[in-house]
């Protein structure tokens, strides 16, 4: 069961692909950062569910909230024996993640009296390799930032088992040309760190660190399928067809 807790409906970015770009009201009010009351509530909500999967991220930036470091460590403080969720991801665009947050996040995943791979993941959504796609893209001049706080938590990570890296790519018109350049360049961070990356069309594993090239999903359907496959043939690989009725 995957459960989702928006801890916030803002974004620091305004990436072309994504709603909140098109909308100042993500859920038709305005945005807001959730309390920690009830964050509280929510963690103490999951006791009795079965095999959960908990992601502080919804529409918005979770790190924007000005409490996220509290409330991290407050869900794995609560889950002892996993009581409270079997397994929990992060997703993240990573323009908040200061050394002292990565640190953070990797204490989390060692976390004792639980299951070695509660904190599965971290989904990087980068989306360019060039700060000028970066801008034409997200909205914003962050490039840079963002490549320097992952490639620090590559690092930092080291040898630890989790949370696996996704750094993931939509695949659109403004970045396209981008791909194998992207891909060149995490896969060589990876490697250093000591990971075999695995290139991912679909939904990557949880198991592995992963570049991931995203599918477009907007009106003209066809023409972004098109430049998926193409982005994927430019890396040598073949995009998998697109599934009747997918998001």
């Amino acid at each position: 069961m995957n459960v989702n807790l928006e801890l916030t409906d803002h974004c620091n970015l305004r990436c072309t692909m994504c709603s909140q770009s098109l909308r100042d009201e993500a859920h038709g009010e305005p945005h807001r950062f959730m309390p920690f009351q009830t964050w509280v509530a929510g963690i103490e909500g999951l006791a009795g569910l079965r095999d959960v999967t908990l992601c502080p991220h919804w529409l918005g930036e979770p790190t924007l909230h000005p409490e996220f470091d509290r409330f991290a460590e407050y869900a794995f403080k609560q889950n002892t024996n996993n009581r409270r969720f079997r397994h929990f991801k992060v997703h993240t665009n990573a323009v908040i993640l200061p050394e002292e947050r990565a640190r953070l996040l990797l204490r989390l995943a060692a976390f004792p009296n639980m299951a070695t791979d509660t904190f599965l993941a971290i989904h990087f959504s980068i989306d360019a390799f060039s700060p000028e796609a970066y801008a034409r893209v997200k909205g914003a001049d962050r490039r840079d930032v963002v490549f320097r706080n992952v490639e620090r938590f590559l690092s930092l990570r080291a040898g630890a088992a989790r949370p696996v890296a996704h750094l993931a790519f939509v695949v659109q018109d403004g970045n396209h040309h981008e791909v194998p350049a992207f891909v060149d360049h995490w896969r060589r961070h990876l490697l250093a760190a000591g990971r075999e990356p695995v290139l991912a069309t679909e939904w990557p594993p949880m198991d592995r660190d992963a570049i991931y090239l995203r599918r477009w999903n907007t009106g003209d359907q066809a023409h972004a399928d098109r430049l998926h496959a193409g982005a994927c043939a430019s890396v040598g690989l073949r995009a998998t067809d697109r599934p009747a009725g997918a998001f």
